[in-house]
């Protein structure tokens, strides 16, 4: 038994484990200078996120992939394209920053918790593995459920279906799960559905 009220901690990725203000500035500024060419497919595959964050009902095998296919269906390009572009400039190029701009008060607490014994988890909307390891081991976790990765959710937050996944993977009951989060519109309200408490970070 840990510490506290909580046996797992399930954290998202994206503006929690990092401040998300500064990168998005830093990311805005270097596709402005040498990839605005990609901006068009950059804006297009996170409105068609939206837009299967808030109307996709059923699951299905990977919203990543239908993510893909939608935009390029939209741009008239190819999946492929559409992959390069996105993984250039979401996942590759912000790894410099987010390592310049981690919570590290959180961090801290997170690895405190663990060697206590907790579990801990990432949950993500989007791909996270390459990113965590470019943390140069600031955070390690027991599972990784993330959208477009292996045994990814069926379907986006506020949908609890990462969070109950991961759960289910460290074998500790939803009640006795923390989710922490930077969005209360999709954590937060993903971790209600799930029955699990929440901390919101801003």
């Amino acid at each position: 038994m840990t510490a506290g009220s909580h046996d797992a901690w399930l954290l998202d990725f994206d503006g929690t484990v990092y401040h998300s203000r500064p990168l998005k500035l830093w990311m805005a500024l270097e596709v402005a200078l040498r990839g605005p060419v990609h901006l068009g497919t950059l804006r297009r595959f996170r409105h068609e996120h939206e837009r299967i964050r808030e109307h996709l009902m059923d699951a299905v095998e990977s919203p990543f992939d239908l993510q893909v296919a939608r935009t390029a269906e939209a741009l008239n390009v190819t999946a492929e394209r559409v992959r390069e572009v996105v993984d250039e400039w979401m996942f590759e190029r912000p790894q410099k920053w987010i390592r310049r701009h981690l919570r590290a008060a959180l961090l801290e607490q997170a690895r405190a918790f663990r060697a206590q014994g907790g579990k801990l988890a990432i949950v993500s909307d989007y791909p996270v593995s390459r990113k965590l390891r470019a943390l140069d081991g600031a955070l390690a976790v027991d599972i990784i459920v993330a959208n477009g990765e292996q045994n990814g959710p069926g379907r986006l937050k506020p949908h609890p279906d990462g969070y109950l996944r991961a759960a289910q993977q460290l074998g500790v009951a939803p009640e006795r799960c923390l989710v922490i989060g930077d969005r209360q519109d999709a954590d937060g309200l993903a971790a209600t559905r799930a029955g699990m408490a929440f901390r919101l970070v801003r």
